[in-house]
């Protein structure tokens, strides 16, 4: 009876962690404390990439950060004339965080990349970001596209609420 007991509590403490924990990666930063953090805005546009698609822009496995590119995150590279503005971005460092505005809809993507994007273009997001902003990813690229560097790296990237 007591083995039954126990597994229960300890099921039941398993389920909470994992709630908590799950709660905690979809948290939303508050708009108040997003902006108070926010630097200078870089407006241009914004395009999708990954680096594992076939074409003469493919890449490898690793952003500029060492981590290895995951399309499920919420990541993107930034122009490399920005580079400095986001930290250096550098091999090993610590990934730093932006806060990315178009067609009415603001997310925080963690900066782990760097690239010679096309002319015009700022920031390449990943599936994930872009998909936020471009459901279907059919559009490519988004113009007016406020990218803004944020203070810390203590952020949850996702959406902003």
């Amino acid at each position: 009876m007591s083995s039954r007991s126990s597994a229960a509590i300890c099921g039941a403490l398993v389920t909470l962690v994992i709630s908590v924990t799950a709660a905690r990666s979809e948290a939303v930063h508050s708009s108040a404390v997003v902006n108070e953090a926010s630097g200078n805005a870089i407006v241009g546009a914004a395009s999708t990439y990954n680096p594992f698609r076939p074409g003469w822009r493919e890449g490898g496995p690793n952003t500029a950060s060492g981590e290895r590119y995951d399309p499920s995150v919420w990541a993107a590279a930034i122009k490399t004339s920005l580079r400095q503005k986001f930290g250096g971005v550098q091999y090993g460092a610590r990934p730093t965080y932006a806060l990315v505005e178009a067609v009415g809809k603001r997310v925080i993507v963690k900066i782990n990349d760097v690239g010679p994007l096309t002319p015009g273009r700022i920031i390449d997001l990943n599936e994930r970001a872009m998909s936020y902003f471009d459901p279907s990813l059919q559009l490519g690229v988004i113009y007016d596209v406020i990218v803004r560097p944020l203070f810390g790296d203590y952020w949850i990237p996702g959406p902003v609420g």
